[in-house]
């Protein structure tokens, strides 16, 4: 795919004025970092330097199932070291780390903010392997956008899909997963037709698959282990708009996250504002002197339940406006006036369009979780049965989710005689995995 590369990741606009961007190359990002805060050069270094030793463990490694042991002990054997930081690693939170280092609160704050664009979560709630990925990704590949819109991602993996043979069916919703004497042996969709296969894989949420997929006397205990642990993230308010392209300063950046004046709203609902203005990086998404704004903020699914037609969508104006204007004050002033479209999505949409229950971006530890210690793997305790995406290990985010995908496809091919299997050195791992997640 022709990409265009994003020289500046995200844009922070924080409380007390602290504006800090996140360059693509990392030593500008850390001068910028610590020309905001260089009492505390040392801290900063020494805290993403322990997001870079997990990013270089993890990329040194051949990535595929953790659940596999003749995988995992042959990489042990080849990458000792590496093996060993990413189990260190693995029940630590971001936060943790940070503040073995860093003691300024607003700097502190601003790890937080960092942690809540991965995991809608702050730092001391985020697994430090999951920052680890992202926060030195951004700068090891940089980010990169598809030339026509990321929805060439999409379309291209589709393609992939079909050129090795494989079918895509649309408008075919899964109504439920078909069990025959406690294993998965197919699926029913909504107009009545059966499809039966070895191996089943559900890319809906655990709460989809073994709440609605499944009924409720096929719930196998870790499945209810995971919901003690994990609770839903809230949804999101999205605005989609289309405004003259004259009210943006010339160095707009694509990305920004806008935090005004508290701290200690960053993770309620509205508190935060995320803005993606594509056309900054790629102008043919839009009209000549037009530009693209997509804006978000977290919103949870009951503030939009039971409201008739008229007030549900009289009060998407109204909270639309009002995010629309701290932009305007904070960003671009003049910005309402400039639009020349807008539409409002909220939970309910996401909800019906991605067919997530409750609308939810994933799953968010109820506590102060153990690092990665509770999240599932691929495997379930139906047999034929996996899952992928957000509510498997490593959890939310684009590489934590295309990993999981990874990770099954080699775990399925060991399963079905693709790859070398032990089956005793399986049940052995498999029973290690479930009892650490007892752990967390």
């Amino acid at each position: 795919m022709d990409v265009i590369p994003d020289p500046t990741t995200v844009h922070f606009h924080l409380p007390n004025n602290l504006s800090v961007q996140v360059h693509r190359e990392y030593s500008e990002f850390i001068n910028e970092l610590t020309s905001k805060f260089p009492h505390e050069k040392e801290g900063i270094l020494k805290f993403y330097g322990e997001c870079w030793k997990i990013f270089n463990a993890l990329n040194s490694l051949q990535l595929k199932s953790l659940e596999e042991p003749i995988y995992l002990f042959g990489q042990f054997f080849q990458k000792p070291l590496e093996c060993l930081t990413l189990a260190y690693y693995l029940p630590q939170n971001a936060g943790d780390i940070a503040r073995k280092y860093v003691k300024d609160p607003d700097l502190l704050s601003f790890i937080d903010a960092e942690c809540f664009i991965v995991s809608t979560v702050n730092a001391l709630r985020t697994p430090m392997i999951n920052a680890g990925m992202v926060l030195c990704d951004r700068h090891f590949g940089g980010i990169n956008y598809p030339v026509g819109g990321v929805g060439g991602i999409a379309k291209s993996l589709a393609e992939g899909l079909i050129d090795q043979g494989s079918e895509i069916l649309y408008k075919a919703n899964v109504t439920n997963i078909i069990i025959d004497q406690g294993k998965a042996v197919g699926v029913k969709i909504s107009d009545g037709r059966e499809f039966f296969a070895q191996t089943i894989i559900s890319n809906a949420t655990r709460w989809d698959t073994f709440g609605k997929l499944l009924k409720a006397e096929n719930l196998p205990k870790e499945e209810e282990n995971f919901q003690k642990v994990y609770v839903k993230a809230p949804s999101f308010l999205s605005i989609h708009m289309g405004v003259k392209a004259d009210v943006l300063p010339p160095d707009t950046d694509c990305h920004h996250f806008v935090l005004e004046d508290d701290w200690t709203r960053l993770e309620e609902p509205y508190g935060s504002i995320f803005l993606s203005i594509p056309t900054v990086l790629d102008s043919s998404l839009a009209p000549k002197g037009r530009h693209i704004l997509h804006i978000f903020t977290t919103s949870p699914l009951e503030d939009w339940e039971g409201l008739p037609p008229k007030d549900y969508e009289a009060k998407k104006e109204l909270i639309a406006d009002e995010i629309i204007g701290r932009l305007e004050k904070k960003l671009f002033p003049g910005l309402k006036s400039s639009i020349v479209f807008k539409e409002v999505g909220t939970p309910k949409t996401h909800r019906r369009y991605l067919a997530r229950d409750m609308g939810t971006y994933g799953p968010m530890p109820r506590q102060i979780p153990k690092g990665l210690l509770g999240m599932p793997f691929n495997t379930t305790g139906i047999s034929g049965l996996y899952c992928v995406g957000d509510s498997c290990f490593p959890g939310q985010g684009v590489i934590a989710v295309a990993f999981s995908g990874v990770m099954c496809a080699h775990r399925v091919a060991a399963d079905i005689g693709l790859e070398k299997k032990s089956p005793i050195l399986d049940a052995a791992l498999l029973g290690l995995l479930g009892w650490l997640r007892t752990l967390a």
